[in-house]
């Protein structure tokens, strides 16, 4: 996993498909995608709150469009709501052809501080 760009409301992270990360058909596991769009947009409610905040995800929903599987996958979180104890964001998951393949909605608990 990798770090492609900060963006002012959430991160872009990416990660190279790999015999590991695909499920017995050769496609792209739903496992390694729902972790791709957690840590997106866990990542960036850090960036925006800061490494002092404690948080931790209380839901998580994925719609695919299309299986992958070859190259690399894109995961661009955009922050919706930042509240005072929930925070939401949406994920945007692409191909390296930059084909949308699915979408998804993650939305964190802040538990506090850890300062």
């Amino acid at each position: 996993m990798k770090l492609v760009r900060l963006h002012a409301d959430g991160i872009t992270i990416s990660c190279m498909l790999t015999d590991l990360s695909r499920n017995m058909n050769g496609a792209l596991h739903g496992g390694v995608s729902a972790t791709l769009c957690d840590v997106a947009v866990g990542v960036a409610i850090h960036c925006h709150l800061g490494r002092g905040c404690s948080i931790v995800t209380t839901d998580l929903k994925i719609n695919y469009f299309l299986p992958v599987t070859e190259g690399r996958l894109f995961s661009r979180s955009h922050l919706l709501r930042i509240g005072k104890t929930l925070c939401v964001g949406r994920v945007d998951l692409s191909d390296e052809r930059k084909q949308l393949i699915g979408i998804a909605v993650v939305t964190f608990m802040i538990l506090g501080t850890t300062k």
